[in-house]
């Protein structure tokens, strides 16, 4: 070491750093070079590539992180506003009250003197606040938000970004899907975002959401789409994009974003505790609401007049098809227009207007969307064999339909859902009878089960009456009346007939 020291002095330092620079320029060419020859570099090199490439044919507006969000914040904002209403809540006790039970003993000598100044107090009803976003889609001022920001409002305000406010009014507004649609007059064509189109989303795609959350204005948050075509139960129409973009309480209303400034879904819902998990309502869903709304004031929905099932992978094997193929119709309404078509039970729904049909939900929401009026095709699956059936669409009445007993809608009667005898259900729950209704699910919390009746149970008879089918069961259920007595015979397999007594 004592000999490297003294021989690196003066020029020769210099000539050695130079030698040693030199060496590691090779050296890092080398590996370079080597990179490029090894196989294992050059495919992660082509994967890269591949990457970007597809994200730019794809959606058009996705190339890895972006580098800001500033320019699409500037161009959007201006056509957020911050709702805020005022509506007035019933009070559902004593207005200076805020006791559950009387602090006082009725014997205290001060119990008289304390009721009568606090616990004869009128109810009086107050006027509570709250607050949503939403988002301008036109010039002249009409706005988008959700029903449950508006609903039951006696005055709505909108606050524009320039903090200009005016009194909005309610247009229409449709609670099945959670859209409202309001408008401002102004004086001037208003700054209107454009909406996109939520067909095209990608899981992975980058996202925006602007809104008021907790009353914080026009707060930027960024994320990507989670997921797509989530079921959270909220209605009939649930068709979410999940997102990761923070979404808080005043943000409902507002606008989901993608990087080109359009709107592809309404900030709708948030999961209490949930960390990064908030819900959107696809545009392309909200856009015939909207202009329904717009039109009409309210929503015309299509309706068959079908009660349909998803199939899973028992009923799938049995008809020889793949899961998620078609929805399967249980029940035909008499007279509406499946009936009159020609549509049977037991027959699978394919495809209708030349879309796939791939559970009862998208069928739902798909015929939601055909004009009252219009002729429908539907290709269906009856006996192993496709056809092709048309259908006129009615409007869909949804007072009328509750009163017809879907699958689940019989829990409204005993808290059971039955189902025909058919071949398939026979088969799943291994039973020859060839009389009754065999029940398929049980409310745990329901009468019914307190009584005692279990799945695979088959209702032979309903107070002495025998009954075939779901719509004589569905008959005399709903013949009796609430608080009255019924006496079902049952079979059971592996223990004969059973008696069962319970209330209504």
């Amino acid at each position: 070491m004592k000999y490297i020291k003294s021989f690196l002095t003066g020029k020769r330092k210099l000539v050695m750093a130079i030698a040693i620079i030199t060496l590691g320029v090779l050296h890092f060419s080398f590996l370079n070079s080597s990179l490029d020859h090894n196989p294992v570099s050059k495919t992660f090199k082509q994967i890269s590539d591949i990457n970007i490439s597809n994200a730019s044919a794809e959606t058009g507006d996705v190339l890895q992180v972006p580098k800001s969000f500033i320019d699409l914040a500037r161009i959007a904002s201006p056509a957020v506003v911050n709702i805020r209403i005022v509506k007035t809540v019933k009070s559902g006790k004593k207005a200076l009250r805020n006791f559950e039970n009387d602090p006082l003993d009725r014997d205290d000598p001060m119990y008289d003197l304390f009721n009568r100044f606090f616990g004869q107090e009128p109810r009086k009803d107050f006027k509570q606040r709250s607050m949503g976003s939403g988002f301008i889609i036109s010039g002249e001022g009409y706005i988008v938000t959700n029903n449950h920001v508006i609903e039951n409002a006696d005055k709505i305000k909108v606050i524009l970004k320039d903090d200009k406010e005016f009194d909005a009014r309610i247009i229409g507004r449709d609670s099945n899907t959670d859209i409202a649609l309001i408008k401002i007059e102004a004086d001037h064509k208003l700054a209107a975002v454009k909406l996109g189109d939520s067909g095209k989303l990608k899981v992975g795609q980058w996202v925006v959401a602007i809104g008021n959350p907790f009353g914080l204005e026009h707060t930027v948050t960024a994320g990507i789409v989670s997921a797509k075509g989530r079921v959270i139960g909220s209605g009939p129409y649930d068709d979410f994009i999940q997102t990761d973009a923070s979404i808080n309480p005043g943000n409902s209303g507002g606008p989901l974003l993608n990087m080109r400034g359009e709107v592809i879904g309404i900030n709708t819902i948030i999961i209490a505790g949930g960390n990064g998990i908030g819900f959107a309502i696809p545009v392309n869903l909200a856009k015939g609401i909207i202009d329904q709304l717009k039109t009409n004031g309210e929503v015309i929905r299509g309706w068959l007049g079908v009660m349909i099932q998803d199939i899973d992978f028992e009923l799938a094997e049995y008809y020889k098809i793949d899961p998620g193929s078609g929805a399967l119709v249980a029940e035909v309404v008499s007279g509406d227009p499946a009936d009159k078509a020609g549509i049977k039970p037991h027959d699978i729904i394919l495809e209708i207007n030349g879309r796939k049909v791939d559970s009862s939900r998208a069928l739902i929401i798909m015929v939601a969307g055909i004009r009252v009026g219009e002729t429908a095709r539907l290709l269906i699956l009856r006996d192993g064999k496709k056809k092709m059936i048309q259908v006129k669409v009615a409007q869909r009445n949804d007072k009328k339909i509750a009163s017809h007993k879907e699958p689940e809608s019989s829990r409204e009667g005993l808290g059971i859902t039955v189902s025909d005898l058919t071949p398939e259900m026979k088969e799943r729950f291994d039973i020859s009878e060839t009389g009754g209704v065999i029940v398929a699910d049980v409310d745990p919390e329901s009468k019914a089960e307190e009584s005692g009746i279990l799945i695979g149970d088959v209702i032979k008879e309903i107070n002495r009456k025998e009954i075939h089918s779901i719509n004589e069961y569905s008959t005399l259920i709903g013949g009796i009346k609430k608080g009255e007595g019924i006496v079902l015979l049952i079979k059971r397999k592996g223990f004969g007939f059973v008696i069962l007594k319970f209330i209504k």
